[in-house]
């Protein structure tokens, strides 16, 4: 009976992997697929690499978090990680139904704490520190957001620029003894040097996600000592990796030609920001949601590239009025780059917004009522059925 129990588990983990993989890889490699540096295997091959280098290094921490310091290892049995993970799986199913960018971390936090109201072994202190960080973090991603689309955005926009030239981009010269690599036609040494941050951007991404998402697929069978840490990585960078390799292709064709209204720039700089602020969390042993900060750093982003139309004293007395919008991060191509207060606000607006506050609104909602949810369902089903330790 154990052995089939176990069975199960390792199925229940396998399959939010799965769903993992999907998601994460539209996130991470999206922007590349959509602008055509790479190719969607190519992409689902790096990621499953990225994945595990984050979940082997980083990642330790944070299934040490979600399986022994959120509750008591004791209260893993079986048959309740089983249950925890089946909430993990069910909030995001529920996610994508809505097409809302849920955290599974923030639900397997939500699942766990529930278990711990249920057994009475949850601790307040780290839970707490969690929630601190959750709150934190958006604040954190919109303000690194704002201050570089005010300040060096359209700067990076002159250095950075992914202008494809036809042909290969690297191609290796066969006229010496030894084949020695080189520009391809037509290549300049910007594109290469900027398809080749997109790539290292993409490839940071996906260790990111590796950091903070493979403890969502295994830390509650490693609560309960059902498999070890060093397995249960590899399990869940395989599954993540099948995801990746299967239904993450329509994710990354989705995500990327979403974003082909976003420039490229933008998105790299999205990208990095998150990834920073989820990896840092993660080395900490903290579980954080990735979608919530890439959300906010986008909104961060669009609001510092509109107030480049006003001075800082105009913003204090509440005299700009702009909208954030897919225009506000793109920048024009002037040789020059306009000084603050003196870029011209249409030049900043368009009619259709990025981000429509009504659409930022039920984000949040989801962000708050998502591991709500997880953890007054995990606590109700664990009181009436009495599997946990």
């Amino acid at each position: 009976m154990v052995s089939i129990l176990l069975l199960v588990g390792l199925f229940a983990a396998a399959f939010v992997g799965f769903n993992i993989g999907g998601s994460s890889t539209g996130v991470a490699w999206g922007p590349a697929v959509g602008a055509r540096v790479t190719r969607k295997t190519t992409a689902a091959a790096l990621m499953t690499f990225f994945v595990f280098l984050g979940g082997w290094t980083v990642g330790r921490n944070v299934i040490a978090t979600l399986g022994n310091d959120i509750v008591a290892r004791s209260a893993f049995t079986i048959e309740a990680s089983i249950v925890v993970l089946v909430f993990i799986g069910l909030g995001m199913a529920v996610a994508n139904a809505y097409g809302v960018p849920v955290s599974t971390s923030m639900t397997a936090v939500g699942a766990i704490a529930g278990l711990g109201l249920a057994t009475g072994t949850l601790d307040l202190a780290v839970l707490g520190e969690i929630v601190v960080w959750w709150l934190v973090a958006p604040v954190v991603g919109f303000w690194c957001g704002g201050v570089i689309g005010r300040y060096f955005y359209p700067h990076l926009d002159r250095i950075v620029a992914v202008k494809q030239s036809p042909g290969a981009l690297v191609e290796l010269d066969r006229s010496r003894i030894v084949p020695t690599p080189k520009l391809g036609p037509g290549t300049t040494p910007r594109e290469f040097v900027s398809t080749a941050l997109v790539l290292a951007i993409a490839c940071y991404m996906s260790f990111s996600a590796g950091a903070s998402n493979v403890a969502n697929a295994v830390a509650p069978l490693v609560g309960g000592g059902l498999i070890e840490p060093e397995p249960a990585v590899v399990l869940a960078t395989a599954t993540i990796g099948v995801g990746a390799f299967t239904i993450a292709r329509r994710t990354m064709e989705s995500v990327g030609s979403g974003l082909t209204d976003l420039p490229l720039l933008a998105a790299m700089v999205v990208m990095v920001v998150a990834a920073s602020i989820t990896t840092f969390a993660s080395w900490l042993g903290v579980p954080i949601s990735l979608a919530l900060s890439t959300v906010m750093t986008i909104v961060g982003l669009g609001w510092g590239r509109a107030t480049r139309s006003a001075t800082a004293s105009e913003l204090a007395r509440g005299e700009l009025e702009t909208e954030i919008s897919v225009d506000a991060v793109t920048v024009q191509g002037n040789d020059d780059v306009p000084k603050i207060g003196e870029e011209r606000a249409r030049d900043l607006q368009s009619a259709d917004t990025l981000f429509d506050p009504s659409i930022v609104v039920r984000f949040v909602f989801f962000w708050i009522i998502g591991p709500s949810a997880a953890t007054l369902l995990s606590y109700l089903s664990f009181v009436l059925l009495p599997i946990a330790g």
